[in-house]
């Protein structure tokens, strides 16, 4: 047996070779045939061995990686008990912990008989900056991330085209299940072209559920049958050629519950909302824009959307009223308004009165059912109004606006649910008295809801809710009676002018024509 002096000095000579055979290369061979030479050797090397790897970065570019992200996820269902070390996170704005890998750990998973070998590695790099997409100012990374996924080459194709799509489906339901509902409204910075994502939000915590909707039982119940209905239809939509969206008009006079039953469809379907100001809209390119940055299984809110449209009609008539003053041609409007934005201080306001209203309506119609209302699946879009008579019927027909919700006033099955939600009760001798009020006197669950929380007692409760009800009844009667004499008033007078000249006086039509 050689001595080990004998070795270490035939490793020395070995290593001194090597050495000198590396200094060489690099000084006589050109850089791209060393790379060459290298990728061949490489390749010699992996003819010998039966593994096979693939690597998963972060980053794509500058753009975050979605299977990376789909990998995080997955992993941390298939982390075995016996790990020695995990990563714990409670992201920003969730209320559910989140257990992935830690750095440089080991997880084995198994898929259709093939084993696989996940490893994530994280490696200290120089400190750069790029552009967030997603983020105003630049990020700065100091760290590679990525995943090593390790097997048998002969499963290759299995792999790429069975397992990552099933990591991927995995991953949109585990983080389906483990959503955090949120509300969504538009960034200021937005305005100023800082940020890509022009939505921002906050945690949606709404108590409102069916179960505790003070509306009629037979509508709640066609509604939540049509929201099932539509969420389990994906194929038949794409069968008959439709947008897989629907459409839903919340109307009735304030206080009837429309938003909370917006709440409470986004509780039920596990959608997100987001809450579109149509007023704060400089035109219709930035109305598509946010459209396509919304998520999919979402709600798009539009609340009083006849007051948006009115401001509108407002602008219209201003026009016709003075065409000398509006009759300027776009880019001068667009000119005069950057330089209001950047030279007058209250420069919202002023952006609001002269520059912000050009949504149109056939930008709106658009919006709903053309073109880019299908840029997304699973959307539903509510529109809310005090006034139904008030909105152009092209906003109202089928395929924009599904289903008509009448929002109305308290009937005796709302009383009774909220009876039972603020009292606890579901039966009171009292119950009788306050429903035949109920029919009789216009109040909304807003108003009952009022009332019942006066007392934690039933029979104080009600007893106040009948002196309401009867006071609102003898209001309303008043009220009436007074609009019944002002019009017999009107009459009169109009009778007696016709009596007294034949024929209305000249001026009185003019003013009537300017009226109308």
């Amino acid at each position: 047996m050689p001595s080990t002096k004998t070795m270490i000095s035939a490793a020395a000579s070995l290593a001194g070779s090597a050495m000198l055979i590396r200094s060489i290369i690099r000084d006589l061979i050109p850089p791209e045939l060393q790379h060459y030479l290298f990728s061949r050797f490489r390749g010699l090397l992996g003819s010998f061995t039966s593994e096979f790897t693939l690597v998963i970065e972060e980053f794509d570019g500058f753009g975050h990686n979605q299977l990376f992200r789909a990998a995080e996820v997955y992993l941390g269902s298939v982390i075995s008990p016996n790990a020695q070390r995990l990563r714990v996170t409670l992201p920003n704005k969730e209320s559910k912990m989140s257990v992935t890998m830690d750095r440089n750990e080991d997880v084995a998973d198994t898929f259709n008989g093939v084993s696989l070998k996940w490893t994530f590695i994280s490696r200290s790099i120089p400190t750069r900056y790029f552009n967030d997409p997603d983020n105003y100012y630049s990020m700065a990374k100091s760290e590679l991330k990525f995943f090593q996924l390790s097997f048998h080459k002969k499963h290759k194709q299995t792999v790429l085209e069975a397992y990552l799509p099933y990591v991927l489906e995995k991953y949109k339901a585990m983080k389906e299940t483990n959503k955090t509902l949120k509300i969504h409204t538009l960034k200021f910075e937005r305005l100023q072209g800082g940020s890509s994502d022009p939505w921002q939000s906050v945690k949606l915590d709404h108590p409102a559920t069916f179960d505790t909707l003070a509306m009629d039982s037979e509508l709640k119940r066609t509604l939540m049958n049509d929201l099932e209905r539509f969420v389990r239809r994906k194929g038949f939509y794409r069968k008959v050629g439709k947008a897989w969206k629907r459409g839903y008009l919340l109307f009735g006079p304030p206080g009837t519950g429309k938003s909370s039953l917006i709440a409470a469809m986004a509780n039920y379907l596990n959608f997100d909302i987001y809450d579109l100001e149509l007023t704060d809209l400089r035109c219709n390119s930035e109305l598509r824009k946010l459209l396509i940055s919304t998520a999919n299984r979402s709600i798009l809110v539009v609340e009083d959307i006849d007051c948006s449209l009115e401001l509108q009609d407002r602008l219209a008539q201003a026009r016709m009223m003075n065409p000398h003053r509006y009759q300027t041609s776009q880019v001068g409007d667009t000119i005069r308004g950057l330089l209001r934005i950047y030279m007058t201080p209250d420069w919202c306001l002023l952006g609001r009165k002269k520059m912000f209203w050009v949504v149109t309506l056939s930008g709106l119609l658009n919006f709903i059912d053309g073109l880019w209302s299908s840029c997304g699946d699973e959307r539903i879009i509510v529109f809310t109004t005090n006034h139904k008579d008030k909105l152009d019927p092209a906003l109202l027909r089928p395929g924009r606006m599904d289903m008509h919700i009448n929002m109305s006033y308290c009937t005796p099955c709302g009383f009774k649910m909220l009876a039972s939600n603020y009292l606890e009760i579901t039966n009171h001798p009292l119950f009788p008295e306050v429903e035949d009020l109920i029919l009789e006197a216009k109040v909304t669950p807003a108003e009952v809801g009022e009332q019942l929380m006066k007392s934690e007692e039933p029979d104080i409760t009600l007893e106040g809710l009948i002196r309401f009800l009867v006071e609102k009844k003898e209001s309303d009667a008043a009220k009436a009676r007074e609009a019944e004499l002002e019009a017999a008033r009107a009459s009169d007078k109009e009778e007696k002018e016709k009596d007294e000249n034949g024929k209305p006086e000249k001026g009185g039509e003019v003013e009537i024509k300017m009226i109308r």
